[in-house]
């Protein structure tokens, strides 16, 4: 299992030198005999009674364990050796208290302490599940996941409080964040590439919060989602012909309503010889061309300094030349250097952004490009909107936990300030299911890709 958690760990260390195992093996034996009251306990002993229970002698060790490692040795050692030093640990603690744990006991008690050396102490076993798409840490003993869309509580949690903020604590420490009272949000990235968000009291008033967004290295193909109901064959072939055709999308819905995974899959449309610009805030889309460039967002150190936004990275794409530009997420006055890339030469971008409805989705291009601060009258914010985007694919996560595409929406251009709009795809209840259907309308748009050399057979709507 900590095999399985601990592959990243143990490639990156697979080229190191080895010799400092011995020092830390000697360190680990010498100061677990000789210090064990004042650094393993803090000055309180296990008693060997049936009242110790599993998770205090755990806790415990952990906190001897971090005690005593030597961080310098644990870096250049192999997963092995790490493990190897925690075993001679555990079996020299336990017997000094003795304290008569099983063969089966003293093994799933090192596992567990190389969880939390090296991995995410309670949390490691949740994230060796791939069923998992979220995390949510309410608090030492109330940690939800998320499985097939639905939420359920789970029996994981941590010894208390501090046990939590330890574990917090590693994990941004390993990319240069900290979180305290004078700064107690953070967000962060794990070495899988999953997206971690952190706030801690005063803020928090039930104690440390966390949520982890599952990085899901299985990327989900157009057949899989018409195979699953998320859409139609016909809807699917459509989304297909558009970005072929350069069509600018955007990809709309809640959190958690699938909106990456829309995006991924929509990008494998992409032809190979194209150059693709990818911008976000956390590093998640898999494209699988050969020429892509990924862009990631940075946020303020401690100091407040160094920030680069998704609208610095956006500006600076334009002059990438790139032929696409996919933004993950659009979230403020990036929204307003996004259409203007659309509107001038950079057609078949795709991004995406949090609304509830297709015609939200226009209401959000429109508050956020106001965020530049640029005094521009409403109707040239619209006309930008009506000619820029072609599609809105929205994305719904409905109550059964089930994700499908709610809409296809065609902006069709501008009448009197008012931004139009046609479905040519709906999702609607029919009984006791969700059916998509078209809506016998010939998308505007088909003019369009027929001049760029894409025919599209009418039969699809």
């Amino acid at each position: 299992m900590a095999e399985q958690v601990l592959t990243n760990f143990r490639t990156e260390l697979r080229n190191h030198e080895t010799n400092q195992f011995s020092l830390l093996s000697e360190r680990l034996v010498a100061l677990g005999q000789t210090q064990l009251e004042s650094n393993l306990l803090a000055g309180k002993a296990l008693q060997a009674t049936t009242a110790s229970s599993y998770s205090e002698i755990r806790h415990r060790l952990h906190r001897g364990l971090l005690e005593l490692l030597n961080p310098q040795a644990v870096s250049v050692a192999s997963l092995d050796q790490i493990e190897a030093a925690v075993k001679e640990f555990v079996n020299t603690s336990l017997e000094q208290e003795n304290l008569p744990l099983s063969r089966v006991e003293r093994g799933r008690l090192v596992e567990d302490l190389m969880y939390e050396v090296m991995g995410l102490g309670p949390l490691s076993p949740l994230m060796t599940d791939r069923t998992i798409s979220d995390i949510l840490v309410n608090g030492a003993h109330s940690i939800y996941v998320e499985k097939h869309g639905l939420l359920e509580l789970t029996d994981v949690h941590f010894h208390d409080d501090d046990h939590l903020m330890l574990t917090i604590e590693r994990i941004l420490s390993r990319v240069g964040r900290r979180v305290d009272e004078s700064s107690p949000m953070a967000d962060a990235r794990l070495a899988d590439g999953s997206r971690v968000n952190v706030i801690i009291p005063p803020l928090a008033l039930k104690g440390p919060t966390m949520s982890i967004r599952r990085f899901m290295r299985n990327i989900l193909e157009v057949s899989e989602l018409v195979a699953g109901g998320s859409m139609t064959a016909e809807a699917a072939e459509f989304l297909k012909v558009a970005v072929e055709g350069q069509l600018n999308v955007v990809v709309s819905g809640g959190t958690g309503s699938g909106k990456t995974t829309m995006l991924n899959c929509l990008s494998q449309y992409i032809g190979e010889g194209e150059r693709i610009v990818t911008i976000e805030d956390t590093a998640e889309l898999q494209l699988n061309q050969r020429h892509v460039v990924q862009l990631e967002a940075r946020p303020a150190n401690t100091e407040g300094q160094g920030s680069v936004t998704i609208r610095d990275l956006v500006k600076n794409s334009l002059r990438m030349r790139p032929d696409r530009i996919i933004v993950g997420e659009v979230r403020g006055a990036e929204a307003l250097d996004m259409l203007q890339a659309m509107n001038t030469g950079h057609d078949g971008s795709l991004a995406t952004l949090h609304s509830n409805s297709p015609r939200d989705t226009l209401a959000r291009l429109e508050t956020m490009m106001l965020m530049a601060e640029l005094d521009l009258p409403q109707r040239v914010l619209r006309e930008q909107i009506a000619s820029a985007v072609h599609l809105i694919v929205h994305v719904n996560r409905y109550a059964d936990g089930t994700r499908r595409i709610a809409n296809i929406t065609e902006i069709t251009g501008l009448e009197e300030g008012t931004v139009l709009m046609q479905d040519i795809f709906v999702t609607k209840r029919e009984g006791d299911e969700m059916v998509m259907r078209s809506c016998g309308i010939v998308p505007n748009a088909v003019k369009l890709l027929h001049e760029r050399g894409i025919d599209v057979s009418h039969d699809l709507f």
